[in-house]
């Protein structure tokens, strides 16, 4: 075995480090004990709803502590192929929103009105909920909502700035979820796939007050040169909303039971179990994924003593091409570029905790000294994959996806950036 291959070995253990950190049946038996349930009415209800691509884990773990629950349902992706036993499971798409996502929707809808004042309802939050539950306002059809999330995922916007617009464009989102179950309490346990952990991202906050209004998402697709672009039934509404103010929402408990962060100090504690030293560099690698893979080159060239370098975020890619990729892959491949005349062996890896980099079955990419030269051997021009944003297909040629399942959690992306001693 090279030193490189020992490198990559120990770069997916600290990423199996980091989605196990993250395991949502751990975490939300965290919030339980940090935010135990006040004791049921004894005339009634607990209804149990969970959201997002860790729904199904979070859903078992909290049947188990509330056994008489009177309703419990999951809505997760497609590609989390989990089983539950006594609870209603619907699958919807991600990141584009489809008509199973719409028929969730209704669904959760419909099991928020039934509940009263002596009922209460426990809201499980996990990423991706925003598009597994499109419910656009009346006026506004799921294929407008699906151009917009397209718009959205191709013009860079972070996470917050496109869920403040995601918000003004949804029954259920920015708090709706908390006004529809008026006047049922709500207690929400949250599993954060944003970095900072503002909880008015998380799903696009259902459970919580809006990010901002429908004035302030104007200016957001203005800004990204979208808005002309935006489906007219969409500019309609929001121009209709934009002046109006919406009545306070409802009380709400909210409770964060993971996070990025988390999984970074697993990781660190994973690296020096093998033997490593170990730092995390930043728990906020962010915004365009070009700058980001020069943080993370300027790493390597300083040489610092520790041999795991550790990074959590979330960036973003403009799209300028018609290529297959994710913000992970493309942040792996950009760093290979960049390090490609480095005099050290190395290796990077970049994945999303939930297995699913972008509309790909590849989790991320690990990259190291070897990846131009692997690429270019397969036949294939690296910078013309890249000006096309076909990062999958760069990796692919050099053997350099990081593929998992589905892995039912999703605490946003981390890095690791392995050097040899």
């Amino acid at each position: 075995m090279t030193q490189t291959d020992d490198l990559r070995i120990k770069a997916r253990l600290l990423f199996d480090a980091a989605v196990s950190a993250a395991d949502p049946a751990h975490a939300v038996r965290r919030g339980f004990a940090q935010s135990p349930l006040p004791p049921q009415n004894s005339n009634g209800r607990t209804f149990l709803v969970a959201i997002g691509k860790a729904a199904p884990a979070m859903l078992r773990e909290a049947m188990d502590a509330l056994p008489d629950a009177h309703a419990a349902l999951a809505v997760t992706h497609h590609e989390n192929d989990a089983t539950l036993t006594g609870a209603d499971l619907m699958r919807a798409g991600h990141p584009v929103p489809d008509e199973a996502g719409a028929r969730a929707a209704q669904r959760v809808m419909e099991l928020l009105s039934e509940a009263t004042e002596y009922d209460r309802i426990v809201a499980l939050i996990s990423g991706g909920g925003s598009a597994l539950l499109p419910a656009p306002p009346p006026g506004v059809s799921l294929t407008d909502k699906a151009r917009l999330n397209d718009l959205l995922l191709s013009a860079g916007l972070d996470i917050v700035q496109m869920n403040l617009v995601r918000q003004q464009v949804s029954q259920l989102k920015g708090g709706g979820f908390v006004r529809l179950a008026a006047p049922a309490p709500v207690y929400a346990y949250l599993l954060s796939d944003v970095i900072g952990d503002d909880l008015r991202a998380i799903a696009s906050g259902p459970t919580v007050s809006p990010i901002g209004t429908a004035a302030q998402a104007i200016e957001t697709l203005k800004a990204a040169e979208i808005w002309d672009a935006t489906p007219d039934a969409i500019r309609k509404h929001l121009e209709t909303h934009k002046d109006q103010t919406q009545p306070p929402l409802p009380d709400a408990t909210n409770t964060l039971v993971g996070s990025n962060k988390l999984s970074l100090e697993a990781m660190q504690e994973e690296a020096r179990h093998l033997g490593m030293n170990a730092r995390i560099v930043s728990d906020a690698l962010t915004g365009d994924v070009n700058d980001a893979a020069d943080q993370v080159l300027a790493e390597l060239i300083a040489r610092p003593e520790p041999t795991a370098l550790l990074f959590g975020g979330e960036t973003t890619v403009k799209l300028a091409g018609t290529g297959r990729g994710g913000r992970n892959q493309e942040l792996a491949l950009r760093v290979a570029i960049r390090a490609q005349d480095i005099d050290a062996r190395w290796v990077f890896l970049s994945g999303g905790t939930d297995g699913r980099d972008g509309p790909t079955d590849a989790a991320g990419g690990v990259v190291d000294a070897g990846t131009l030269p692997r690429i270019k051997a397969a036949g294939q021009d690296v910078n013309a994959l890249l000006a096309n944003n076909d990062s999958y297909a760069a990796l692919s040629a050099g053997g350099d996806l990081l593929m998992t399942k589905a892995t039912g959690t999703n605490v946003a992306d981390v890095q690791a950036l392995l050097i040899a001693p």
